[in-house]
């Protein structure tokens, strides 16, 4: 059999909640597959866990476990694993978990900013996080509902002379776009759901576009996604620790700018501020200027990574889990 039909067909043999180390171990002594000469086999089979999960195969679920590892199952067997097992194994979100005397970090909300922003660099978006706790009454807990997380601005740079004057004198509308996320480290219930997605949509409001961003959903919420989509139009990333691989789940219906709240936000938040500045001399500069003011734009927002290196010393330290990308060091074969 080929592998993957070896890690369903232990999942299968478990029949409870396991993680990808006693799967190969199933494998392997049941001898459903040869690994060969591979260096790796239990980075492969866990590689084979989440490419299913991130594929969105219905077939097998996945639960967090303290100390940012994944137990899996079979969705079919669900009916035999302890309803209070897998609620008891969704992690703490605090910054550390108490388990006795140990404690055992885990990664804040905010440090999956620069990966978010990795990624809207590769698809060519500026983008700027907004800290609301500098904004004038900052300390309020109801401006978390105003303020986005981040913003993105993408502007459609043109080569020709022709272009660039033609693109000015006839319309304005698709030269650029401006976009709204907000973050959450996991969604995992449809209360959170719910909760995180209409906090999207108030901070959205004044947006093009408007998107929701987690490292990690529920397979169980896909269904709810998409009616939350369809009725609202707020977009949904699942982010991925390595940024590249970050994939749309579901995309946005643009709308157009509400000034009035971007009026309102400026004078709430300096950097918001800054941020429409700088998008503004951008539309609008001169093309001798277009190249230096791109590049004060840029210096303005978030920083971003450039290589691989960067990215896993980074979610190390940061105690983010990289277990889904380690399908790209691993030989699948």
């Amino acid at each position: 059999m080929t592998l993957t039909e070896a890690v369903f067909k232990s999942l299968e043999d478990i029949n409870e909640l396991t993680n990808y180390i006693h799967v190969f171990e199933n494998i392997v002594s049941k001898k459903y597959y040869n690994f060969g000469e591979s260096k790796t086999p239990t980075a492969t089979v866990s590689a084979i866990l989440g490419q299913l999960i991130r594929n969105g195969d219905t077939r097998v679920k996945r639960v967090k476990m303290p100390g940012n590892t994944y137990n899996y199952y079979l969705t079919k067997n669900e009916s035999n694993i302890n309803i209070e097992t897998l609620t008891e194994a969704v992690p703490n979100t605090k910054a550390h978990i108490e388990r006795g005397t140990e404690k055992i970090k885990t990664y804040e909300e905010r440090d999956l900013h620069k990966l978010l922003s990795t990624y809207l660099n590769s698809k060519k978006i500026y983008s700027k996080t907004i800290y609301h706790e500098q904004s004038k009454s900052g300390v309020d807990s109801n401006q978390i509902w105003t303020h986005p997380d981040m913003v993105g601005f993408q502007f459609l740079k043109l080569d020709t002379k022709v272009s660039q004057n033609f693109r000015k004198a006839v319309n304005t509308i698709d030269t650029f776009k401006i976009s709204s996320y907000e973050l959450k480290r996991e969604i995992n219930s449809d209360a959170e759901l719910k909760k995180a997605f209409f906090q999207a949509v108030s901070n959205s409001s004044w947006a093009n576009f408007g998107y929701l961003v987690a490292l990690e959903f529920s397979s169980t919420l896909y269904e709810e996604m998409q009616r939350l989509n369809d009725a609202f139009g707020i977009g949904i990333i699942k982010l991925n620790s390595y940024p590249y691989q970050s994939e749309v789940l579901h995309t946005p219906k643009r709308r157009d700018l509400d000034f009035k709240t971007i009026d309102k936000l400026c004078k709430m938040n300096q950097e918001f501020q800054q941020f429409i500045e700088h998008c503004e001399k951008l539309m609008t500069a001169e093309e001798r200027y277009v190249t230096g003011t791109e590049k004060e734009l840029n210096d303005f927002c978030d920083k971003y990574f450039v290589t691989d290196t960067e990215i896993e010393n980074y979610c190390k330290e940061k105690n983010i889990p990289t277990e889904e990308w380690q399908i790209f060091k691993v030989d699948l074969n």
